[in-house]
């Protein structure tokens, strides 16, 4: 990382952490469909510590479920000095889920991942409840909006 990563405490800015997560994640989903793969969303990105100008930034990314056409990936990243000799320290992760799309942009199938170790299934099987929480969170937003909305709320917007 360089001094033109930097935020204005003179670490790493989180948006270019943020960037080599979404790139990584991106290259492992496209790898696992065949073909192009965009993000539809972040569910979580920890920085758990700093990550320094210097530092070798090192990204890992893992398709942990999938769906009929969106799978998460979840990333691990790690940073070491340039020079020093030490293990990488793991700096942040983060859960990203993908849509599969075609060349018209239309949601295309993904093949099913298939846990081989005991840490894939624990993967697999967290996956599923962060959807399921995902889903339940979505739902319950969309029901507040629409008793909003009947009650004439007019703040009610999709986006906010």
């Amino acid at each position: 990382m360089t001094h033109n990563d930097t935020n204005l405490l003179g670490t790493v800015h989180g948006g270019v952490i943020m960037k080599l997560v979404d790139d990584a994640a991106g290259a492992v989903a496209g790898r696992h469909s065949g073909g192009p793969a965009v993000t539809a969303s972040m569910d979580e990105m920890a920085f758990l510590e700093p990550v320094r100008v210097g530092d070798l930034v090192h990204v890992k990314a893992q398709v942990n479920w999938t769906g009929r056409t969106s799978m998460e990936v979840g990333v691990r990243v790690l940073a070491e000095r340039w020079n020093e000799s030490a293990p990488p320290t793991q700096v942040g992760s983060a859960y990203l889920v993908f849509a599969a799309v075609d060349a018209d942009g239309k949601p295309r199938r993904v093949p099913p991942v298939l846990p081989e170790t005991e840490r894939d299934r624990r993967r697999y099987q967290e996956a599923q409840i962060r959807r399921t929480h995902r889903l339940a969170r979505r739902r319950a937003i969309m029901e507040l909006r629409e008793k909003r909305a009947a009650e004439g709320f007019e703040d009610c917007s999709r986006t906010e």
